[in-house]
């Protein structure tokens, strides 16, 4: 097999559905398989896929085990050169997959390649193309310098959009939406990081296939469109724990040896901050 697609869904019927018939469309010239991952859905989700797509395999949890759990399950049965992780809310354009297995078989010292994501106004997901969240890149970005010096390397080196996002080049962070890994570099690194329940562990993936020598590449000549967000709409209090837990845990794992007690507790306490922040937030909208 060349290539295995995982799709977590989770109550995300339509999408997923819309997701698998793009892939199919695609009319792939080499040997594939697509998998589903289906963490509790309560909308028919399963029953729907296996009654439209009976070669698709269908994983059904009988709870939401998170995004790194689901995808490693359909990871640990599948046996292809790459895997692709690819979220349940995107579409798939016809010959972006044939061109990122091409682009793989050339450039063999590639460990994961991203293509261009593409909101559905067209404009850029800027979360396929990111630098590591350092204490440094976080702050920039946090505090606003990253959009105020697009172009400045050092204060917006958390997107790092001033690099020429029409050419191929290596890039730190791809996103889960989309991520084609070399088998050998699974082999290597192991599987995504369960700790991580839906947030983060793209990033913790991509560090780990940086320091085990293999570049990241950003391909921007084929790309897919992403319906940004569609699963976790519906669990606001949920995903917005989540999203910061990843924050302590990434930095925790990686970045707490290499700095001083003084910035690791700036760092911790931002997270709180602005966990506590974006709670009171959802709060007051919840009111409204």
């Amino acid at each position: 097999m060349d290539l295995s697609v995982v799709i977590v869904n989770y109550n995300t019927k339509k999408l997923t559905i819309d997701c698998i018939q793009s892939i199919l469309d695609s009319k792939l010239n080499v040997q594939y398989e697509i998998f589903v991952v289906d963490n509790a859905s309560s909308d028919g989700s399963v029953e729907q896929i296996q009654s439209m797509f009976p070669e698709v395999n269908v994983i059904s949890n009988k709870e939401n085990v998170g995004f790194s759990k689901a995808n490693n399950q359909a990871i640990k049965a599948c046996n292809s050169r790459y895997v692709l992780l690819l979220n349940s809310d995107t579409i798939v354009n016809e010959n972006t997959l044939d061109e990122m297995i091409h682009f793989m078989d050339v450039e063999s010292n590639v460990g994961a390649v991203g293509c261009e994501v593409n909101l559905p106004d067209g404009t850029l997901d800027k979360a396929c193309h990111r630098g590591f969240p350092n204490p440094e890149a976080s702050l920039y970005y946090i505090i606003g310098l990253a959009k105020k010096f697009p172009n400045s390397p050092k204060y917006n080196s958390y997107h790092k959009s001033y690099m020429n996002m029409h050419e191929v080049h290596d890039i730190d962070c791809l996103v889960g939406a989309f991520m084609m890994v070399r088998r050998e570099v699974i082999e290597q690194v192991g599987l995504l990081d369960e700790e991580f329940f839906m947030y983060g562990e793209d990033i913790d993936w991509c560090y780990r296939i940086k320091e085990a020598g293999w570049r990241i590449v950003y391909n921007p000549t084929v790309s897919i469109v992403h319906y940004k967000g569609a699963s976790s709409r519906r669990k606001p209090f949920k995903i917005v724990y989540e999203f910061h837990r990843a924050m302590y845990l990434f930095h925790k794992k990686h970045f707490k040896t290499k700095y001083n007690f003084l910035v690791n507790g700036v760092v911790y306490t931002g997270i709180i901050l602005k966990l506590t922040f974006a709670t009171i937030s959802n709060l007051l909208k919840r009111v409204r």
